[in-house]
């Protein structure tokens, strides 16, 4: 039986590479990606890290930080950074398809399996593959575990000397240690604040004095996760890689408004298109839903924050968009006030079953027939989306108002997904 060998693929500062990927004229410039409703930021330049602008960072705070120093700033495009990690993702399978997509810009490879005389040049010869091949700059780290993976991942990215590139395989005990030792207790993968603080009062400071915690304690402290902690650290392989099929436990799909609204039929289509998108998930993944759970709430930061919400149970589990989300605005009315200035909007799908598990119940609830029917609709429904483009065909009530959808002025065009943002080049005849 081989060794476990991971290979983790971390992409460097991945929705402002994305950015950059169609405006090279950035490179060297601070760059800010912004949530919705261009609120904060969510990903941040090398260079705009350098100006002390923090992870989530209200734009309107560092607004003449901003304008001060010249920061480039986009509202999120997630439909681009999907499609551009989907190409990295298709890249890796081609090496080897033991993969788990971590993360939109983290992937695990498992290398057990693969003749690799070198890790540290494999690494570096991917990296040069990816950024050659799709134009993203990614950070690689080699070990026997996914916990020492992303340790060398993190040097790798941080340390110029590395190349992007970092392997810990046969590396000496002392070398490895060394590297442990100065890695803060909070930056140990799977720890962070939620374990932190009371590992701190125990005096464990550091990755280094993890590794040596006695098992007993960690367990104490940390349950099962914490023991396997200390052995990933030790270089024993406890978490296998999740497979791409692992079956979901829930969907959730939610927004903050574009602006705050107290209309029913505003309300109705932030629903509408939610439940869409939420039920579009299950389908790809042959899942039902047999509960769903419709959650509003007021802006937080205003007087009077109110949060509300119902649980529907379904007679029958579903994943139709139009028959879940009807279901949902009738229970709507129980939660709805005209008085309350609601901020967002969350729909939840879970108690998830496979779509070929469906049974009959004894007092004929599930009508076997219409869910044949339903499965059939929605097929060509899917299918028509597929081939035309999203939002091609789509409910009714989803066009009743779009004045919930989060603004995003800032927004790059969807260069790889929207026919009409294909971007065009000139050839100057003269040269």
């Amino acid at each position: 039986m081989n060794k476990a060998i991971f290979a983790l693929v971390d992409c460097n500062n991945f929705f402002v590479s994305c950015e950059r990927l169609f405006r090279p004229d950035l490179e060297g410039q601070p760059v800010v990606v912004l949530s919705s409703n261009d609120g904060c930021a969510v990903a941040r330049s090398n260079e705009a890290k350098a100006l002390g602008i923090p992870m989530a960072a209200p734009a309107f705070k560092y607004r003449q930080l901003f304008e001060r120093n010249g920061v480039v700033k986009f509202s999120a495009n997630f439909e681009l950074y999907g499609d551009i990690s989907d190409r990295i993702t298709r890249l890796l399978i081609a090496i080897t398809p033991r993969i788990e997509v971590y993360s939109v810009d983290e992937s695990f490879l498992d290398l057990s399996q693969l003749d690799i005389p070198d890790y540290t040049i494999w690494g570096r010869q991917l990296r040069g593959r990816i950024a050659r091949e799709i134009g993203i700059p990614v950070s690689i780290g080699i070990a026997t575990t996914k916990t020492l993976a992303k340790i060398a991942t993190e040097r790798a990215k941080r340390e110029a000397s590395l190349a992007g590139a970092l392997s810990l395989i046969n590396l000496p005990g002392q070398l490895i240690d060394n590297q442990l030792a100065a890695i803060p207790i909070q930056d140990v993968w799977g720890v962070g604040r939620r374990f932190g603080p009371q590992l701190k009062i125990e005096s464990i400071n550091t990755a280094l004095a993890l590794k040596n915690m006695p098992l007993k304690l960690a367990g104490k402290l940390m349950g099962v996760h914490g023991k396997r902690l200390v052995n990933e650290l030790s270089g024993t392989s406890c978490y296998p890689l999740e497979g791409a099929h692992r079956v979901r436990q829930s969907v959730m799909h939610g927004r903050v408004f574009g602006e705050d609204t107290n209309q029913f039929e505003v309300l109705e289509a932030a629903i509408a298109s939610l439940t869409t998108r939420a039920c579009l998930r299950l389908r790809r993944d042959h899942l039902l839903a047999q509960t769903a759970v419709l959650s509003l709430s007021t802006n937080r930061h205003k007087p009077g924050f109110t949060s509300s919400n119902r649980t529907l149970q379904l007679a029958t589990p579903s994943a139709d968009s139009g028959l879940v989300s009807q279901q949902l605005v009738q229970i709507l009315g129980a939660i709805y006030s005209p008085r309350a200035s609601y901020h967002r909007a969350n729909i939840l799908l879970y108690n998830l079953i496979p779509e070929n598990s469906l049974q009959t119940d004894l007092f004929g609830f599930v009508n076997t027939t219409q869910v044949r029917l339903s499965k059939a609709r929605l097929h060509a429904f899917d299918s028509i989306n597929l081939r035309y483009g999203k939002g091609h065909l789509r409910y009714a009530a989803e066009d009743l108002s779009r004045t919930w959808e989060p603004k995003h002025q800032l927004r790059s065009p969807r260069y790889t997904t929207a026919w009409q943002d294909l971007p065009t080049a000139s050839l100057n005849s003269n040269t």
